[in-house]
């Protein structure tokens, strides 16, 4: 809505009103609330473990290694400072020089997907590619968690998609 839509709300006694800019698919992306018939599909931002190990790009391997391993963690996700997703460090290369900086030893970029992403679709793009886990991010980039190809086939239960069976019993005409 725009600022002055805002502004008006506001004037009409709402107390909870958002200039939102960014568009309704980034709001979802954002990991904000979501309303209406598909509002309840579970998506990664809801399954997500937050729990990852994180480093920055300056930090040691040695000590970044030993920090991952203490928790029982492969991999170490690199951040800045305001926990935007930079990179990965994991399996083979935590055993590198412990002295090296996880900038020089890091995977950059690695593939992401959005909070709003639907578990069906997910566990399909796994499944398909034989990998077990994803990052999550919001769509600036900000780290989420890690969703785990166990976690979403548990979540899901095995049956069809939350998505595919509020098609089948939408009234909907288009």
């Amino acid at each position: 809505m725009s600022p002055r839509a805002a502004w008006r709300l506001e004037t009409l006694g709402f107390t909870r009103v958002y200039d939102y800019v960014g568009g309704k698919a980034d709001w979802f992306a954002a990991g904000l609330p979501i309303e209406g018939r598909l509002a309840d599909v579970p998506r990664a931002g809801g399954v997500a473990r937050r729990d990852d190990v994180t480093c920055r790009l300056t930090d040691r391997l040695g000590d970044v290694a030993a920090e991952a391993r203490a928790v029982g963690k492969e991999t170490c996700v690199v951040v800045t400072d305001g926990g935007i997703l930079l990179g990965r460090v994991r399996g083979e290369a935590l055993d590198g020089d412990p002295e090296a900086k996880v900038e020089e030893i890091m995977e950059s970029g690695p593939t992401t997907v959005r909070t709003n992403t639907t578990l069906d679709s997910i566990v399909e793009r796994l499944r398909s590619r034989n990998v077990d886990s994803i990052l999550v991010t919001t769509s600036d980039g900000k780290l989420v968690g890690t969703l785990y190809l166990s976690d979403a086939e548990r979540r899901l239960g095995g049956a069809g998609s939350d998505a595919e069976e509020d098609e089948a019993s939408c009234n909907c005409k288009g």
